[in-house]
């Protein structure tokens, strides 16, 4: 398929797996595949018995990938052919002869085969990877694609997030997401080629830097070239030699940006979600162009002072709902109308942030996110136990994801941890404290951009935010509780609502103090498993306990934003503002008002 982003990376449809780098021609493998199950592991590649039909990249627990099968899956199976039409859709050529394969997710370690050939091992069930087939391909006739997915169910080591260890789900976790769930897909490329960018805006220099690394043989008098511009309107261009190396970087000074009367008109905020549209060419000393790729940037900073969250150097009071990201009919994957209406959804109801929960989240989502104007806490799955794998796993994937997801200027806090999940006994084993403040230092020195939350809710060791977990449902309790600055920081230095230490070790007592999650009311239905940290019987009780318990946080000044849980009910969890369909326990305008404060 063709993209119409090529000239301008901020008009995309949404559709493509990879916003911030565009090339023009791209071929989509979702559709049906072959599928099996391998229960016991043994299966070898060409002796696999396919006797399934499967919809990717859909889970095969889930209805939309046409299997539906819930039950305990610790290895899948996935064939698919593709040919020569598919690599002219891909933009194969003599300019783009290489053909390489991306893989957008695949839970949790998969292996992947071109005719036989084994092309690609990969272990992280939320970060892409591609791997060059070229070596790989027929000479002629079709080629068989073949992905081996294991994702053992009980295994506490691996990233699991909100997916249940236990056949069926319970209390706050859901069916479990095995295998193939983003986009498959092919891309053809040229021999030299733009494998990957990093943005860095600097508001105080004017500045935009952009690390660009490259794939290929890079010869020693190839250059790059970055432009930026808005409105049709060139903003600033700069062209660095790369000596041959596989990595460069530029750094471009934006003119305009230099006049302090009018630098915030290009600025990235929830109330002008402005994008630079961006070129990065490569090409020789002569001119002759080797490669060339669409991107964005948002112009933005995002840093804490004097117990404030600041964009853009000023405070924000941060609106924010604990949003699960999972359908009924897709589970943790979603097609990318689905991303999109999901960030509309959230905007409509007054929030201007997103804390998607135990879930790293489709780039796609986050091109919305970044396009709309919703902030994100960007958070991962976390495993379970605390372990020699667990914290490879966690070091490992987390690395990947800071990387893919740290250019969108929507993102602009870094959840590594939540709750203590992973680390259950962080408050007394110096181990487990260790590796909390060890991830968020790792965090900062990839990207030291954000904010970091060390441990989402409690137990903060090295946190720029500090957060608050509490499902108190009384109001009058929650405006005591968060009304004054004295008793709040006592709480801090202390014991929190959940019985849990709210700090280990020293802390900054000037951190911003978010309460990240409350609420969580369940309207009652026939449902025998809805599940809520408190309910209310009837639509009428619903709407009036959500709007109190919201009025209660909103006007707490001590706090510098909050996070309401949830977005949607989910399985069993039904304390969403909105039914699992997406349509809202009351009018969304109601909500907006209540999030907002216009219910006043």
């Amino acid at each position: 398929m063709t993209s119409d982003a090529t000239a301008d990376a901020t008009a995309q449809d949404g559709t493509y797996p990879r916003p911030q780098l565009v090339r023009p021609c791209w071929h989509d493998l979702s559709g049906v595949w072959d599928f099996a199950r391998d229960d016991m592991m043994i299966a070898q590649v060409d002796r696999i018995v396919f006797d399934r039909r499967i919809e990717v990249p859909f889970p095969p627990e889930s209805p939309a990938s046409g299997i539906g099968d819930t039950r305990f899956t610790p290895c899948v199976w996935y064939r698919r052919s593709f040919g020569h039409a598919e690599l002219l859709d891909a933009g194969y050529g003599p300019e783009r002869p290489r053909v390489v394969l991306h893989l957008g997710a695949v839970d949790h370690t998969a292996d992947v085969w071109v005719n036989g050939r084994l092309v690609a091992s990969h272990s992280g069930g939320q970060s892409p990877f591609q791997v060059d087939i070229t070596d790989a391909l027929a000479s002629q006739g079709d080629n068989v694609l073949t992905v081996r997915a294991v994702d053992v169910p009980d295994d506490v080591s691996v990233l699991r997030g909100k997916q249940d260890w236990r056949e069926r789900p319970h209390s706050i976790w859901y069916h479990r997401t095995t295998g193939i769930w983003q986009p498959v897909w092919l891309e053809c490329i040229p021999e030299s080629a733009v494998r990957s960018l990093t943005w860095r805006p600097d508001l105080p220099t004017a500045t935009v830097e952009v690390d660009v690394e490259l794939s290929g043989p890079v010869p020693v008098d190839a250059w790059l070239r970055v432009a930026l511009s808005h409105d049709d309107q060139t903003l600033a261009e700069g062209r660095v030699r790369t000596g041959g190396l596989q990595h460069g970087t530029v750094r471009l000074v934006i003119p305009r940006q230099l006049n302090g009367q009018e630098y915030e008109e290009l600025l990235w905020s929830p109330a002008r979600p402005t994008l630079l549209s961006a070129s990065v060419t490569l090409e020789r000393e002569s001119g002759s162009v080797m490669d060339v790729v669409a991107s964005y940037v948002g112009l933005r900073s995002v840093s804490v002072a004097g117990g404030n969250f600041l964009l853009n150097d000023r405070p924000l009071q941060v609106r924010a709902v604990l949003a699960q990201n999972y359908w009924p009919e897709t589970h943790l994957a979603a097609t990318a109308e689905t991303l999109r209406r999901e960030v509309e959804l959230i905007l409509e109801l007054g929030f201007n942030t997103a804390r998607v929960h135990q879930k790293a989240e489709d780039p796609r989502f986050l091109f919305w996110a970044d396009r709309l104007g919703l902030m994100i806490w960007a958070e991962t799955a976390n495993a379970y136990a605390f372990d020699e794998r667990a914290i490879v796993n966690l070091v490992g994937e987390w690395s990947a994801l800071v990387r893919r997801d740290q250019s969108h200027p929507s993102v602009v806090v870094w959840v590594p941890l939540n709750e203590s999940w992973g680390v259950q006994h962080i408050s007394h084993d110096p181990r487990q404290a260790a590796f909390s403040r060890s991830i968020s230092d790792l965090t900062r020195a990839l990207d030291g951009s954000r904010p970091v939350i060390s441990n989402d809710g409690w137990e903060h060791t090295a946190s720029d935010i500090l957060t608050i977990h509490d499902y108190e449902s009384d109001p009058d309790v929650l405006a005591e509780r968060y009304g004054e600055e004295t008793p709040l920081r006592e709480m801090l230095a202390g014991f929190g609502p959940a019985g849990r230490r709210m700090t280990i070790g020293a802390q900054d007592g000037g951190a911003p103090v978010i309460l990240s999650e409350f609420g969580g009311v369940s309207l009652e239905t026939d449902g025998a498993d809805d599940w809520g940290y408190s309910s209310a019987s009837d639509p009428a009780a619903f709407e009036e306990k959500v709007t109190a318990i919201l009025r209660a946080v909103r006007r707490s000044s001590p706090l510098a934003g909050f996070c309401y849980t949830q977005l949607t009910d989910t399985g069993q969890e039904t304390n969403g503002l909105l039914f699992a369909d997406r349509s809202p326990k009351f009018p969304i305008e109601r909500i907006r008002a209540a999030v907002t404060g216009g219910a006043d």
